[in-house]
Formats: structure tokens, C-alpha cells, sequence
């Protein structure tokens, strides 16, 4: 999912205000459920982003679905449908989670391979990331079978391509030009 500039600028601001309110926990919690529930419901996600249900409609189901919700993130919510930005709701909270960790120090690295690594090998791959960058790991394991072997290492906008398929690639647009 792109996330838009705007959903970026709220969630920062209310990574701003946890941090200030000292209630990061609770607020991180509070968008990863809204994530997975906005992930996991369609027809919410619709409801949100129709013009043709009022404002206090959606806050009333928002309310309701989100009860459970620190007061701040009450109240946060509530201001992004004052604002009309209730579309955003999701992206916002994707966006809150990935600044969060950033604010944390935390980099998320995705290690796609053909199969699954042993840990010998996945710890030398994590350790010469971890070499490269300050913070700390946060790896996600995939598997891709059409790598054929080798990996993939995904971190941020950067990727190291250490698979046999595209060495495969590489070496067939060389000799067919």
C-alpha cells in the first residue's frame, strides 16, 4: 500500500504526541489493531471512504468498533473525521508503525530465499546487515521457490539480489545482445 504524504504528516504527529504524552505503548497497540481491523474489513475500509456517509455516522461506528482505544487515540481519531480525512485512517496507521520504528531505531529487513535457511547462514547474512547500518534488525523471512537458490536481502529502498534466477537473467541478457 502507498501511503500518502498526508497520512505520513498525522502519523507523525501522533507519534510526536505519544512521545509527549509518554503513552507510545499504548497508541502503537492502539494502530496495530486499527491496521489489522481496516486490513481485515473491506467494507469498513468503504464505509470510510464514502461521501455519502455523514461524519458523525462514521465516528459512531468508529467509536464503537474502537472502544478499547487510549483516550489520546480517541480523541486523535475523532479530529482525523472533523477533518474529513477518515480515508486515510489505515495509512495513517501503517505509516504510525513504521515511524515508530525508525523512532525506535529498529530496521525492518526482508531475506527472500529459495528455501529455508539454516541459522548458520541466516545469522551471517543478518550480521554483515547488521555491520552496515545502525539500529537494530528486525528480520522477515520469505520464500520464493523461482529464486531458485540463492537470496534476496529487501531493506528500506535498498536490495542486495544474491539469487540464482537473476544471475540467470543477467547472464542471458549478455549474450543475447
Amino acid at each position: 500500500m502507498k501511503i500518502s504524504k498526508s497520512a505520513s504528516r498525522y502519523a507523525q504527529a501522533l507519534l510526536d504526541l505519544a512521545i509527549e504524552q509518554n503513552k507510545v505503548d499504548a497508541i502503537a497497540a492502539d494502530m496495530k489493531y486499527m491496521a489489522t481491523v481496516c486490513a481485515e474489513n473491506r467494507d469498513l475500509e468503504l464505509m470510510l471512504e464514502s461521501p455519502v456517509v455523514k461524519a458523525d455516522k462514521k465516528l459512531s461506528v468508529l467509536n464503537a468498533v474502537f472502544d478499547q482505544f487510549d483516550k489520546v487515540t480517541s480523541m486523535f481519531v475523532e479530529l482525523i473525521v472533523k477533518n474529513g480525512r477518515e480515508g486515510y485512517l489505515s495509512q495513517i496507521a501503517s505509516s504510525f508503525d513504521v515511524l515508530l520504528k525508525a523512532h525506535q531505531g529498529i530496521v525492518p529487513v526482508t531475506l527472500i530465499s529459495a528455501q529455508k535457511l539454516d541459522d548458520k547462514v541466516k545469522k551471517e547474512i543478518v550480521a554483515k546487515v547488521q555491520a552496515s547500518i545502525t539500529g537494530t534488525v528486525e528480520l522477515t523471512e520469505k520464500i520464493d521457490a523461482d529464486l531458485i537458490g540463492g537470496f534476496i536481502v529487501r531493506m528500506g529502498d535498498n536490495q542486495i539480489d544474491a539469487s540464482v534466477a537473476s544471475q540467470i537473467n543477467k547472464l542471458k541478457q549478455r549474450l543475447t545482445r
